[in-house]
């Protein structure tokens, strides 16, 4: 079966960090170029950073400069999103998808991870 397994989801207190990771799991995407997106409740998604299939290029949006990184294990089939200094605006279930930060693009899709940020 063809997935994105999203772990690594939580808790955290503001100011804090959390490691996500993003497994593929009967597919190869080191080829692919991955990309995170989040989705706050009652809100659409939010695209938030993008890795191309070396992890050579990256980008993110400005919401998470500075403060997010993104990076792969091609040997692993994973992805992982560093995310640091969370902010109270930072909760929501956070995805990876195979493909770059336009939807259209998207043909994988994972079930998502969920991120609170509370004190």
């Amino acid at each position: 079966q063809l997935q994105l397994v999203e772990s690594g989801g939580g808790l955290v207190q503001p100011g804090g960090s959390l490691r996500l990771s993003c497994a593929a799991s009967g597919v190869t995407v080191r080829m692919d170029t991955m990309t995170e997106v989040r989705q706050a409740p009652g809100k659409g998604l939010e695209w938030v950073s993008t890795i191309n299939h070396a992890g050579i290029s990256n980008e993110y949006a400005d919401s998470g400069k500075g403060r997010f990184t993104i990076s792969r294990d091609n040997s692993k089939n994973t992805v992982f999103l560093q995310m640091n200094s969370l902010k109270p605006e930072d909760p929501a279930q956070y995805f990876c998808v195979r493909g770059n930060e336009h939807s259209s693009s998207w043909s994988l899709r994972g079930q998502g991870t969920p991120v609170t940020v509370s004190s």
